[in-house]
């Protein structure tokens, strides 16, 4: 057992308490992925298949990253030890589980075997056409919202009609309304949404003895990473499949629980222990990743909160520079000083990629990112995912309707793109399968499209996978179009659709089938944080959201918009603030730095077109005085050090004391 040498003691016990129901709670840095892999190892050391061992966590980075390692110590330590290079140990995400599950039982789901994925995007489209079809104003009743509340609710695992009694408000009388008609556009569409990947799963899993014993008795050992963001859905999948062995282990960090917005039940983790009774709870507490003084001052902010389980995090890495904090004059002045600060530290050697600058909404990053190219630093903003593309999306809804012909979504989109001459009354033809009335020839060109489909679908089912997207570019029309205008827009699109062939090449190792199966599930279900790893190559500054960067680090991190109303945020609706979940968002922002962390405010903001004076945020008197230091900048602009910490440039302006 000399892979356990590479353990603390407490990451050692959870190593070994392989037998019922465990409780990790893992604070930041601690090691919990090398703390699973190590129990995946010792599990397999012990003499279990590795067919029987599942760990589920919930971005594809994640999961690519627990495989490897997990490969990395069976070479290392191989032991008595079976292979673990056959990938019999399913390592994967919560929405990978769900379509494994659905595809292999589809027959007893319900559902064809090539079900189409929507995306967030297809479901925003299919609800607009919802409220439509109900006789309600998209422009009433933002569409986003409505598909919102239809997914809290899925995330909840309630039916439409449980939805529908449960209804208190006219919103959302409305979103359970339109939910009948969305739900029909998805049966039409052959076609289930993100959240119906889990809910459908659950149901199944409720429903079918057969198939409930048949994974119980494959996944006899059941590992959950991110336990805090589990919502009811996720919780009810995991306790069914750990059975009445329950050999389940379960990560978690209260502290960083931050997705309630989308569903996320930080009780499945304050009750672990009632739902499984006779568990056992461990507690990593040291941090291998943050300097003291980094750790010491998000001890400080997090202890506040009264909805967790104390521990205190620590660490035996050097006490590190101080914490360095700023106030700009305006949201640009402090994007100014970020770039520039940034800048310094690329020419004094670091990585621009080691470097990390968090925000809490969105629209922070604008000035940002003006900021960046103003000063000429490398800079990335995730968001603009590479599979939202439109030239990508619509080459991949050519591959999903060759195998799908029943999704009326991906007829709709690609029928007439490039322009073919069938137009809009047409397809609603085609759709309302009126095809006899068209005249011969419309019908002709119909009949061509038809054709060419056939065409790509022998393609898709015995060609590999990069030579049938290929395929798809030219034999559809879409290369030649892209080229013949010619436009400096249109060749790059034409650029990302070569680079959506290269990356096709990792899938050709599989059966063509699968292998379009492979890639159609990757791209829908693709995090922001995969499309970073995506483009680790680019040596760039990472701009994010603190959301975002969850699971993240980095030696440098600025932490910007330090404002009361903005972070802590100041919801639009009747919600207010969350202190306690805001609170735990900073948490994770600061615990995402590994050297050194700047903290950084705006006097004034332009927020919605109007610009007001904004009081610090008050988490920042959370952190003791003694871990902090002004950054000498600021003094050059008319800042001077008093008796408390920093005095602003006007004595009208807020002072921030701690």
């Amino acid at each position: 057992m000399n892979y356990l040498n590479e353990l603390n003691e407490k990451q050692q016990e959870a190593v070994l308490a392989t037998e019922g129901p465990l409780l990790v709670l893992a604070g930041a840095g601690s090691g919990k992925t090398k703390t699973i892999t190590h129990r995946i190892v010792h599990l397999i050391h012990a003499g279990v298949a590795p067919r029987n061992i599942l760990a589920v966590t919930f971005t594809n980075k994640a999961a690519k990253e627990m495989r490897e390692r997990a490969m990395d110590l069976i070479r290392r330590f191989p032991g008595s030890a079976r292979s673990l290079d056959d990938g019999s140990v399913l390592v994967t995400t919560f929405h990978s589980l769900g379509v494994r599950i659905l595809r292999e039982f589809h027959e007893a789901a319900g559902l064809r075997r090539h079900f189409t994925i929507y995306d967030r995007a297809d479901s925003v489209r299919a609800i607009k056409a919802a409220l439509e079809a109900t006789g309600y104003d998209p422009k009433e009743f933002e569409p986003r919202k409505i598909l919102s509340m239809i997914s809290r609710a899925k995330g909840d695992a309630l039916s439409r009609d449980d939805f529908a009694d449960s209804a208190a408000s006219y919103p959302e009388r409305v979103a359970a309304e339109v939910w009948e008609r969305y739900e029909e556009r998805l049966r039409d569409d052959h076609a289930l949404d993100f959240d119906d990947l889990l809910l459908k799963t659950l149901r199944l899993l409720q429903s079918n003895p057969a198939v409930r014993q048949t994974l119980q008795d494959r996944w006899r050992y059941i590992h959950i990473d991110e336990y805090q963001d589990t919502n009811r859905v996720q919780y009810e999948i995991a306790r069914i499949l750990a059975g009445e062995r329950r050999n389940i282990c379960v990560v978690g960090d209260i502290d960083q629980s931050i997705y309630s917005w989308r569903g996320a039940d930080i009780k499945n983790v304050l009750q672990f222990e009632k739902h499984f009774p006779q568990a056992q709870t461990i507690l990593l507490e040291e941090n291998y990743r943050s300097t003291k003084t980094i750790i010491e001052a998000s001890n400080k902010v997090i202890e506040k909160n009264k909805n967790r389980v104390p521990k205190t995090v620590f660490t035996q890495n050097d006490t590190g520079e101080k914490i360095t904090l700023f106030a700009g004059f305006s949201g640009a002045h402090e994007a100014e000083y970020v770039a520039m600060s940034a800048k310094k530290l690329i020419e004094t050697g670091a990585a621009a990629s080691d470097i990390a600058v968090l925000f809490r909404t969105n629209f922070q990053s604008r000035a940002l990112e003006e900021a960046f190219l103003n000063m000429d630093v490398p800079y990335q903003v995730l968001g603009v995912k590479f599979f939202e593309r439109k030239e990508v999306k619509d080459v991949l809804s050519y591959l999903r309707l060759a195998l799908n012909p029943g999704s009326t979504a991906d007829l709709a989109r690609v029928i007439n793109m490039p322009a073919r001459g069938i137009g809009p009354s047409t397809v609603l033809k085609i759709l309302e399968g009126k095809r006899d009335e068209l005249k011969s020839a419309v019908l002709n060109k119909v009949e061509a499209f038809d054709t060419m489909m056939m065409d790509i679908a022998d393609s898709a089912r015995t060609e590999k996978l990069s030579q049938t997207l290929k395929f798809i570019i030219g034999r559809t029309g879409i290369e030649m179009h892209l080229k013949k205008n010619g436009t400096e827009e249109d060749l790059e699109r034409l650029e990302n659709l070569r680079e959506l062939v290269s990356l096709a090449t990792r899938y050709d190792e599989m059966g063509p089938e699968e292998a379009v199966e492979a890639l159609l599930e990757d791209a829908a279900l693709q995090s922001d944080q995969d499309e970073i790893k995506d483009k680790e190559e680019k040596d760039a500054v990472r701009l994010m959201t603190v959301h975002a960067a969850k699971g993240l680090e980095f030696p440098y991190v600025f932490i910007t918009g330090l404002e009361e109303g903005l972070f802590p945020h100041q919801r639009l609706d009747e919600k207010g603030i969350d202190e306690e979940e805001e609170r735990r968002l900073f948490y994770v922002a600061l615990t995402r730095a590994g050297k050194k962390l700047w903290l950084t405010y705006a006097h004034s903001r332009v927020i919605y077109g109007s610009s007001g004076v904004n009081l610090p945020s008050s988490f920042l008197s959370d952190i003791d005085e003694t871990l902090l230091e002004i950054d000498g900048a600021a003094k050059g602009r008319g800042q001077e050090r008093r008796g408390g910490l920093l005095d602003d440039w006007d004595d009208d302006l807020p002072t921030i004391s701690l």
